[in-house]
């Protein structure tokens, strides 16, 4: 695929996410956290992200799919994707959350649909408190009224890539977030 342009830089990323851990940092000082990242896209955000804090901090992973046909990555470049709005479970989390400061750890915030099904399945666990943090939103998205604590960039509604985000599978391990062109 060529012609990917970059919408935010690796320094302006390196950046903001130092500027987010040390608003956890402060938020939270004196208390240890746990970072719950939201596979797979998430995972190089929140290493990034642990590093900048300055408590004790743990993480753990959690999956999740959309239902929906999806379609092929070129009509989905074209015309976009909208999941039918049902999320399922693919991976719990490893470690107990009770009474535990968490942080779940995604991506990008776009329909909202996800981090609401997410939310609840935290909730669940019982957490002392429960935060979210996102790299990026899509507020022009949204369908379900869900907002980060802590937030990189809010962006417009591009296919965007790298960084941990992907386009069928490649591009994640881009430095920068770059948006791929729609075709036609």
């Amino acid at each position: 695929m060529t012609g990917l342009k970059v919408l935010i830089s690796r320094e302006q990323i390196a950046e903001r996410v130092a500027a987010m851990g040390s608003e956890i940092t402060r938020d939270f000082a004196g208390q240890a956290v746990i970072f719950v990242g939201v596979l797979k896209g998430a995972a190089i955000f929140l290493s990034d992200l642990a590093r900048q804090v300055q408590l004790d901090a743990t993480f753990d992973f959690i999956g999740v799919s959309s239902y929906g046909n999806r379609p092929s990555p070129a009509q989905e470049l074209k015309s976009g994707w909208d999941s039918t709005g049902e999320v399922r479970l693919t991976k719990d989390m490893d470690q107990s959350m009770q009474g535990r400061n968490v942080i779940l750890v995604e991506d990008i915030l776009d329909t909202g649909l996800t981090l609401t099904y997410l939310k609840k399945i935290v909730q669940a666990h019982q957490p002392k408190s429960l935060r979210i943090a996102a790299l990026l939103d899509k507020p022009s998205r949204r369908k379900q009224p869900i907002e980060a604590d802590y937030l990189g960039f809010s962006i417009p509604d591009e296919f965007v890539v790298g960084y941990g985000l992907d386009y069928a599978e490649k591009y994640r391990n881009l430095p920068d977030i770059c948006i791929v062109p729609r075709e036609g």
